[in-house]
């Protein structure tokens, strides 16, 4: 689950933060010298600095570093779903484009992701198979990526 604001853990590194979650996800002992090259791959289609692997996690951050993290954090950890919350708040266009490469990158036929978003511009860099537009806790609407096409272009008026 990727947060709004995603919390800063000083003392604790990205490489250590994620080579713990791993083992105890896989239960499996981590390879260091592999993980740490596979973080680096990773890092590098993120367009991320692989410094950061060293650096407290999310200390410093800015806001489009800490969305990066999280989504180097999904690919890592590759959960059955993922919950991304807001995961394009407050991104730059670059920033917007990496974070949907990263999500295009972790997508298969064995996992789900759920985007809550309030803005539609993440859904141009994505295939998305579902747009649910959700009332006062309540889904009011299901459609296609049209339905976000047509949110963009109307708004949400008619649906409040």
């Amino acid at each position: 689950m990727s947060f709004q604001l995603p919390e800063e853990i000083p003392g604790v590194t990205v490489t250590n933060f994620l080579k713990y979650a791993k083992n105890k996800v896989t239960g499996k002992p981590v390879k260091i010298f592999e993980f740490k090259e596979e973080l680096k791959k990773y890092m590098s289609e993120l367009n991320m600095n692989s410094k950061n692997m060293e650096r407290s996690l999310n200390v410093g951050f800015s806001g489009g570093e800490k969305k990066k993290n999280e989504i180097l954090q999904m690919l890592v950890l590759n959960p059955k779903l993922a919950i991304l919350d807001e995961t394009d708040s407050g991104l730059d266009v670059d920033a917007i484009k990496t974070v949907s490469k990263g999500i295009e990158m972790f997508k298969n036929s064995e996992n789900g992701i759920l985007i809550i978003t309030h803005n539609t511009k993440i859904l141009h860099s994505l295939k998305v198979d579902y747009v649910h537009i959700l009332v006062n806790g309540k889904i009011v609407k299901t459609g296609s990526q049209e339905l976000a096409k047509e949110i963009e272009e109307n708004g949400y008026s008619e649906y409040k």
